[in-house]
């Protein structure tokens, strides 16, 4: 069991106060707190190491640089890459996102496919039908079943022999459900199709292999697993990524430029163009370092209990309408609303009282749409939460609700 005292103790912004109300932050589904270690990290790279990497042949720059790399080594590590060449710094899941849709899109023609589901985030929808006007590729949604589970089979019957990628997400971030992406990666593999995985709402709470996934292509963002924000990764097989022209152009990607040509950068480097956040960088080997001696099984097992507990008080309160009821395939988040009530009114009120919930769509506007509902109040969850912060939310969320009757 994890040291919750501790823990908290690590995240300074923890002890602060909201309109005179201890904190309670149930919004890490949108972003998560960081550790005073990564905030230390951060100040003394920019107070003692500050200096471009990779173009300098002094002292600094090298140090930097040797950050930066070591920074690569440790996310190959992390996620189980076979090698640093597969791991590409980003500025987050949305940049890797449309860094694939533009690169693999650009060896795409008229009448090709691309596979999405349902409940994916406007970063894995958006680029696609930029993708789509501008090619005039197909892009095909995997429907829901019961309890928002993708249909596996209609997502099989999806495919054909146009069928290019499939690119879906691993959890959804409206909803907590966790997609069958194991199944999914052989289905699409089974038929010789590659996959795409927003890892964007599960790195953060359980651990991702890609060699044991055996996805083509994978993203995170740093500043959803306790790191700075501006900054992401996007894994993909090296072969693929050697197929893949580059997203953009400037220094650092480059070998050799003439007027005439240019000729690429060998991997990881075609991919980061420009002056990358090396800083962003080291704050994520930080954090993993942080979430590795914390232990990811413990994290994992400690907010499943958080999840359940929630849950359970949840159900139990009048009026409310929670959306993917099974438990068995959910983490972190778990949305509902107040009957005859607004969920924006219900996260305002709510955090007059100290909590702090998100509201909305979620950037996940056609699920919501496809449920019939304007938005959600969501809770999401991370293990500094303490079950302490659940009774207090149950206790509150009944006050607030009775203030709209």
């Amino acid at each position: 069991m994890i040291n919750i005292d501790k823990i908290r103790a690590d995240f300074p912004i923890l002890s602060e106060k909201v309109y005179g109300k201890d904190l309670v932050y149930f919004d890490n589904g949108a972003t998560t707190h960081k550790p005073q270690v990564v905030i230390d990290a951060v100040s003394d790279f920019y107070a003692k190491y500050n200096s471009n990497i990779h173009r300098g042949s002094y002292y600094l720059s090298n140090i930097s640089t040797q950050m930066y790399e070591n920074a690569r080594q440790k996310v190959q590590k992390f996620i189980n890459a076979k090698s640093e060449k597969e791991v590409i710094f980003t500025k987050g899941t949305t940049e890797g996102l449309n860094l694939i849709a533009s690169s693999f899109g650009s060896l795409l023609h008229k009448g090709d496919e691309i596979i999405i589901s349902t409940m994916e985030h406007h970063a894995n929808i958006v680029p696609w039908q930029m993708l789509r006007d501008r090619v005039g590729i197909d892009l095909k949604i995997i429907p829901l079943v019961d309890d928002f589970q993708l249909d596996l089979e209609a997502f099989a019957n999806l495919i054909t022999e146009k069928t290019k990628l499939v690119s879906v997400v691993h959890v959804s971030n409206t909803l907590g459900v966790v997609n069958p992406i194991e199944k999914i990666i052989e289905i699409a593999h089974y038929k010789g199709v590659p996959v795409l995985i927003d890892a964007a709402q599960s790195i953060q709470h359980k651990k991702i292999d890609v060699q044991e996934l055996d996805c083509e292509f994978l993203v995170f963002s740093g500043h959803k697993i306790y790191a700075e924000t501006g900054i992401g990764v996007l894994y993909g097989k090296q072969e693929w990524l050697e197929k893949l022209p580059p997203y953009q152009g400037g220094g650092d990607m480059i070998k050799d430029v003439s007027f005439e040509k240019t000729e690429f950068a060998d991997l990881p480097f075609k991919f980061e163009a420009g002056t990358t956040n090396f800083v962003g960088a080291h704050s994520i080997a930080v954090a993993i370092d942080y979430l590795e001696n914390i232990g990811l099984d413990k994290i994992e097992e400690y907010e499943r209990k958080l999840y359940d507990y929630a849950y359970e008080k949840l159900s139990k309160i009048e009026d409310i309408e929670l959306y993917a009821t099974s438990k068995s395939n959910r983490i972190s988040a778990i949305s509902f609303n107040v009957k005859g009530v607004h969920h924006f009114d219900i996260g305002s009120m709510l955090d007059k009282f100290g909590i702090a919930v998100r509201t909305g769509t979620h950037c996940t506007q056609p699920l919501v749409n496809s449920i019939g509902i304007q938005g959600t109040v969501r809770a999401s969850f991370s293990f500094y939460n303490t079950f302490k912060e659940i009774d207090y939310f149950i206790e509150i969320l009944p006050r607030v609700i009775n203030m709209f009757k």
